[in-house]
């Protein structure tokens, strides 16, 4: 930890991290308090930097191999608990509810990773891995002119997979409950219990690999001030907007990939095929069987993305 640096907890005991990883607290510019890491010290010679922008209910903690995947590829690696979730501040009594009353807010999360990386002058340049949540935040980012060279996605949230008769009354819904007073309320379906530590690993949404499932439950367990249950009516109503304008937009003049499983349950396949379809020189990558959480998948599809991301980055210097 460099001089001037507010630390932060780091669960080494269960990140799975390179040596080195560190976190820090920093408060972003509406005051709110987030935790951000640096999973992975610059190798010698580094090739740049990964911006890794985590999912809804995730954690610095989580990401662990993947840093020790990239770092092994040559690059460092800096990522942050989102407001609301981790161990940054959350803002409703029920801090398993993840909460916001708008996606822009995440942006302010975002400026205070950017301004960490800039006052410890990491290696440039920038690149960016951004998963589900953290899609739909990468994606505006990039928008807004996150100064990255290239980026992967995996199963970014473009839009929430919904039957689609029941699209227009949750939209309806969310915006009723959030209007009403009922916005703090968790979504339809979901609970205070985190999905990982709920469901059974037969016919889960996140991965088909047992051990990274089981992985993933061991963190919880041994450290539940992580976990996180359902978003709240009103995150979904400020999701369904945000996600509407995000495909409505031009696509960002910078190479892309993105991964998605084939049997993608938790995200909009559509919207994920249209805002690619509209992404000149991009490549969507449906991989065979997979789930929602690429990065949590068996070796032998995590270590095929991260040497696409690498190659990806390596092209874009």
């Amino acid at each position: 930890m460099e001089p001037g640096m507010d630390h932060a907890p780091f669960f080494d005991d269960i990140a799975d991290a390179p040596p080195g990883a560190s976190a820090f607290w920093r408060n972003a510019a509406d005051g709110v308090r987030l935790r951000l890491a640096e999973l992975a010290p610059a190798p010698d010679a580094a090739k740049g930097t990964v911006l890794l922008f985590s999912g809804r209910t995730e954690y610095v903690e989580k990401y662990g191999p993947a840093a020790a995947a990239l770092q092994a590829r040559g690059f460092g690696c800096l990522s942050l608990d989102w407001r609301g979730q981790g161990l940054s501040d959350r803002p409703l009594d029920d801090s398993a509810t993840g909460h916001v009353l708008d996606f822009s807010e995440y942006q302010l999360d975002v400026a205070a990773l950017l301004a960490i990386a800039e006052e410890r002058a990491l290696p440039r340049p920038f690149y960016l891995i951004a998963h589900s949540m953290g899609g739909g935040i990468g994606l505006r980012a990039l928008h807004d002119g996150l100064p990255v060279r290239a980026v992967a996605f995996t199963g970014p949230m473009w839009g929430i997979a919904l039957p689609t008769v029941f699209r227009p009354v949750a939209r309806l819904l969310a915006a009723l409950s959030h209007s009403t007073g009922f916005g703090h309320n968790y979504a339809p379906s979901t609970k205070p219990v985190t999905y990982v530590l709920d469901a059974p690993f037969d016919d889960n949404t996140l991965t088909t690999d047992p051990s990274m499932f089981d992985w993933m439950r061991r963190q919880l367990i041994a450290h539940p001030e992580l976990a996180l249950g359902g978003p709240s009516m009103t995150w979904l109503n400020a999701a369904f907007r945000e996600m509407g304008k995000l495909r409505g937009m031009a696509a960002p003049p910078l190479p892309c990939m993105t991964w998605v499983g084939s049997n993608e349950r938790i995200v909009e396949m559509d919207a994920i095929r249209q805002v690619m379809a509209g992404w000149s020189g991009s490549r969507l990558e449906e991989i065979p069987g997979a789930e929602h959480e690429l990065m949590m998948e068996p070796s032998e599809i995590r270590d095929s993305f991260f040497d696409a991301a690498a190659g990806l980055f390596e092209q874009s210097a």
